[in-house]
């Protein structure tokens, strides 16, 4: 399958590492479902990557709303994609929230500690039980989970509690669910963009299209590529 027949959909992306990753899988040839949690927003942000993909005329992004912690709105654009283009071919589970550097495991708000796991690791499992059998169907598939080396057992110290256990536990569910489908055509892998400069991240990280690269690394794994690693630019990191 040529990279122009392929779909890839990529979630919170309407600004940040997520835009970036659509244009550059845009310029790349896939058919790119941005989305974002309202449509409107998800629409501006298709239209910077198709202006950016120079692709005015016929475009190479399209905007889709998901609210990743929302089971309807995941189920809704899974009928969406289904009946726009018969499959998905690849999941960028990008969306996330709260890196906590103000917060301690002792005293953590409860709020941003929930909403960090429903964003971070339910939203992508989400996704994947809506996107992953049909994949499956077709024998063919790649999925990204967006961690952080902050989510490593290995390297993980004290701070950023709610976002640290909340990859960690993404991490967790890339193996899982590499290893149901591992024979099936599917790779599924976590991926660490380093420290990027972005809302999140803030200023000082390395350029947004350096972090993207890694992500997209991923998505153009070969057929016989590692599933179920963690990885930044192409190096597999400890768990």
């Amino acid at each position: 399958m040529t990279r122009a027949a392929r779909i890839a959909l990529v979630t919170g992306a309407n600004r940040g590492l997520g835009l970036e990753v659509c244009r550059q899988l845009a310029s790349r040839g896939y058919r790119v479902v941005l989305t974002a949690r309202t449509l409107a927003n998800a629409r501006d942000a298709a239209l910077i990557v198709t202006r950016a993909a120079a692709r005015e005329l016929t475009p190479a992004v399209d905007a889709l709303a998901i609210d990743v912690t929302d089971p309807g709105t995941v189920q809704a654009a899974a009928a969406q994609v289904v009946e726009r283009y018969g499959r998905l071919d690849v999941l960028v589970n990008n969306a996330g929230v709260h890196y906590d550097t103000s917060q301690s495991a002792q005293s953590a708000d409860w709020a941003i500690v929930r909403e960090a796991f429903d964003v971070n690791v339910f939203g992508a499992w989400r996704m994947v039980q809506a996107f992953a059998p049909m994949m499956r169907a077709g024998r063919w598939g790649r999925i990204v989970n967006v961690s952080s080396e902050a989510g490593s057992l290995a390297s993980m110290g004290a701070g950023t509690p709610a976002y640290a256990t909340s990859k960690a536990a993404l991490n967790a569910l890339t193996r899982v669910v590499a290893a149901e489908l591992r024979g099936s055509g599917v790779l599924v892998n976590a991926v660490c963009p380093g420290w990027t400069e972005t809302d999140m991240g803030g200023a000082g990280g390395r350029p947004l299209r350096e972090g993207a690269a890694s992500i997209v690394w991923a998505v153009e794994l070969p057929d016989d590529g590692p599933s179920g690693g963690f990885f930044r630019d192409g190096k597999p990191l400890r768990w």
